[in-house]
């Protein structure tokens, strides 16, 4: 077999394309390989509750410094909100200057309202639940809560906890530490073996998808999907790339870096299946896993850049395609009400459609029916709305990490310039596959 084909990036690859080959030339066949890409998923979010408190305890007890700790979430969240702040905005000027559905003339009363009862229910629970509310749910009813439900949030508010209080124990701790660290190589170990099962769950998702809906149902709505695109380009090679090079660093090796994680992405339409390894990669360049550990699972759910574009420009579609005249203040309402709505996004079951449901609600003057015009293309849009936040996260390690001094940037850019690392900086990290 030749060396290149065993290469996880080439694999991946080629199971994008004979997915869209099998959906176009057999629908029906390929529309039952939907178990596919949901058992890979699945296998991959299983590990990861595991992955996150053993990176993040590590990390804080290993550090030993609290309040270093402390000033990288600080410094993390003021990113999170200036950054996502800048993507709402990008959404809503592209969309206000291109006008995306203007001309439609949508008669509202003529949309199928059976298509979004699904998402309603959940919609009217996260518009109503507020600041507080979301609050609340990031404190588990148990310890093991976050681990048995899989949010992430509060598996790393537990993590902190013990972290914090494994530092203070100092040796007395030791011990618990070495079994977390040693639990942690076991499931990273697990990882790099459900890993290679990624072209087979990337077949099954884009085959299912091709088979089902095709691309004829991007025929009315292409302006939509172009401009998203269009607009998730501009964010990551303009806006994230002014970041990179700020922190001293290029977005193109970046994205070549990381090019084996981004085709599962885009595959799969989900930055979950690849979190686990990313947080290994980063931690390759130098930068510290307590870091990592604190900056990427927190990102997946305050620093979604891409999704927080889909929220603007998809609203202001809907009032453009359904006659709707929105003025100065409900453009400012829009932005304020998707920078909080946009915060409760990861775990929700059909997130992008839920949440962006939740904001319309607080503009009464758009018809939350209006939803059922991007439906349809909602898949199309969520491979863009995955990688746009998963490359996102990742600039935002970099960046946070090259505020508080937490990378070797020589390493950094030896790693990004294709050298392997001589060794990396966080225990838990394992070499890389493919």
């Amino acid at each position: 077999m030749p060396k290149w084909s065993r290469s996880l990036f080439i694999q991946v690859c080629f199971a994008l394309v004979l997915g869209i080959l099998v959906g176009f030339a057999a629908p029906e066949f390929a529309a039952k390989m939907k178990p596919l890409g949901d058992g890979f998923i699945k296998l991959i979010k299983m590990l990861i509750p595991a992955i996150v408190f053993c990176v993040v305890v590590h990390g804080i007890a290993g550090a030993g410094d609290l309040k270093k700790v402390g000033g990288v979430g600080i410094r993390a969240l003021i990113y999170f909100e200036g950054i996502t702040t800048v993507a709402l905005i990008l959404g809503l000027a592209l969309a206000y200057i291109f006008q995306p559905g203007a001309g439609m003339n949508i008669d509202v009363s003529t949309l199928d309202a059976s298509a979004m009862s699904a998402y309603m229910d959940r919609a009217h629970e996260v518009s109503q639940g507020g600041t507080v509310d979301f609050l609340m749910k990031l404190i588990p009813t148990t310890i093991f809560s976050g681990f048995a439900t899989g949010d992430v949030l509060q598996v790393l508010l537990v993590a902190i906890l013990f972290g914090c209080a494994l530092a203070l124990l100092g040796e007395r701790g030791r011990p618990l530490l070495t079994m977390i660290e040693l639990a942690g190589d076991t499931t990273f170990k697990v990882m790099s073996f459900l890993v290679r099962l990624a072209p087979i769950g990337v077949f099954g998702a884009i085959s299912y998808t091709v088979g089902s809906y095709g691309i004829g149902s991007l025929a009315q709505l292409g302006y939509l999907v172009v401009l998203f695109y269009v607009a998730v380009a501009i964010f990551v090679f303009v806006i994230l790339g002014i970041v990179m090079r700020i922190a001293g660093f290029s977005i193109f090796k970046l994205i070549r870096y990381m090019r084996t994680e981004i085709g599962i992405v885009a595959g799969t339409t989900s930055s979950d299946s690849v979190l686990p390894q990313t947080m290994r990669k980063l931690e390759n360049l130098g930068i510290k896993d307590t870091t990592v550990g604190l900056v990427v699972p927190t990102g997946y759910s305050f620093n979604l850049d891409a999704f927080s574009i889909y929220l603007t420009l998809a609203a202001l579609f809907i009032a453009q395609a359904t006659n709707t005249d929105l003025s100065f203040t409900h453009l400012m309402t829009i932005l304020g009400v998707a920078l909080i709505t946009s915060k409760g996004a990861h775990g929700v079951p059909g997130s992008a459609i839920v949440i962006l449901a939740a904001t319309l609600t607080a503009i009464p003057d758009i018809p939350v029916i209006g939803l059922v015009l991007v439906l349809s293309v909602d898949w199309f849009m969520g491979i863009a709305r995955a990688l746009g936040n998963y490359l996102g996260n990742c600039v935002a390690t970099i960046a946070v990490a090259s505020w508080v001094g937490d990378i070797d940037k020589a390493q950094a850019r030896r790693v990004l310039d294709g050298e392997q690392p001589a060794e990396t900086n966080g225990a838990l990290a394992q070499p890389e596959h493919g």
